[in-house]
């Protein structure tokens, strides 16, 4: 009679699935597991175990949140004792972990931010990856005298403020700038800044912006100007700025005054002499105003006045260094932002009587 033997399919089947049952029974699969499992749970709890306290901030509270800072040039182990001291629930060996296991340890950025109620540790952490933080900003518009800026920096309740009171000069060795005053050297823009940044890092910011538009400007200079350094070029710059509101006229407006300083005559422009009377200035400009004797009279003083009188923007910058090629010596404001430009006295004194002195009789 034949033997049987066994189905080898089966043998294989049932020799595979003792296999797979001793390797259940193994050690080192249960610590596998273990491992899987407690893996699980730190990721569980980093994502859902709430470290941002639902109350208000002992140091500063925030509307929407829990207010916090990070100090710059901070590693992992200071951010840890950083938030700790400020009330976020974590410990140091805790954070490092953590921030490691998310791959995030070396993107951790400064600042000052509004963490959410109850976040828990993986969303702080990714939230500090991401630079999610609170941003302060001033804006420094074309055509603000120096005293405008500074009481708008002065009032900024997001700065900390080292300026305040110390007068140009002081200012001036602050930034490393040699200039005669602090008029006109801080660029028009936006800046952007941390809350509790220091007031010095804007004025920074900006002077470091105007040398190089300045610089850029002077660069591109018609070689034909009769002005001699980028700082003449700042102050026929900031006196474009003043006398139109139409881009389209700056470049015809500096061709007049380019034109005139060639010719050696007077400028005789109303916002020099505004300047000069400075900030009591009630909006009126008298006959008596233009005969007072004073550097930024320029009715009486040829040339330009010593220093600029506001902040020019880019467009002003590029007016005064390559001004348009036109032979006007005169304009008037037309009363709609825009300006009348004449070659000749009787041609700019009709334009007056056309577009000034008949709108006054009216």
């Amino acid at each position: 009679m034949r033997k049987k033997f066994p189905n080898r399919s089966q043998y294989s089947k049932n020799g595979r699935m003792n296999s797979w049952f001793n390797f259940l029974n193994h050690g080192l699969f249960r610590a596998f597991i273990g491992c899987c499992i407690a893996l699980m749970l730190a990721y569980g709890a980093l994502f859902f175990w709430p470290v941002v306290p639902n109350t208000s901030n002992p140091i500063e509270s925030a509307p929407k949140g829990y207010k916090v800072k990070i100090l710059p040039h901070s590693g992992i182990s200071s951010i840890a004792s950083q938030l700790q001291s400020q009330g976020v629930r974590t410990w140091d060996w805790v954070f490092q972990l953590s921030s490691r296991m998310l791959f995030v340890g070396t993107k951790l950025k400064p600042g000052t931010y509004v963490l959410p109620l109850n976040s828990s540790l993986g969303a702080v952490l990714m939230q500090l990856a991401r630079g999610d933080r609170v941003r302060e900003s001033v804006a420094i518009i074309p055509g603000m005298t120096i005293w405008q800026v500074r009481a708008l920096i002065d009032s900024h309740p997001a700065l900390t403020h080292i300026t305040r009171g110390i007068n140009s000069n002081e200012l001036l060795v602050q930034l490393g700038l040699k200039y005669p005053g602090d008029e006109g050297i801080f660029y028009p823009d936006t800046y952007i800044f941390d809350p509790d940044d220091e007031d010095i890092a804007v004025y920074r910011w900006a002077s470091q912006a105007m040398q190089r538009h300045l610089l850029g400007a002077w660069n591109e200079k018609n070689p034909q100007s009769p002005i001699k350094n980028p700082y003449e070029l700042l102050i026929l710059a900031s006196i474009i700025e003043k006398e139109t509101g139409q881009r389209s006229d700056r470049k015809l407006i500096a061709a007049v005054f380019t034109n005139r300083l060639n010719k050696g005559m007077l400028l005789q422009t109303d916002p020099t002499v505004i300047y000069g009377i400075g900030p009591k200035f009630d909006g009126n400009l008298h006959k008596s105003d233009l005969r007072k004797d004073i550097p930024y009279n320029t009715y009486m003083r040829p040339g330009l006045p010593p220093t600029p009188i506001c902040m020019p923007s880019q467009e002003s910058l590029m007016a005064a260094a390559q001004p348009a090629n036109d032979p006007s010596l005169y304009f008037v404001a037309k009363g709609d932002g825009s300006s009348y430009f004449s070659k000749t006295l009787g041609e700019h004194e009709d334009a007056v009587d056309q577009f000034q002195r008949k709108k006054i009789k009216k």
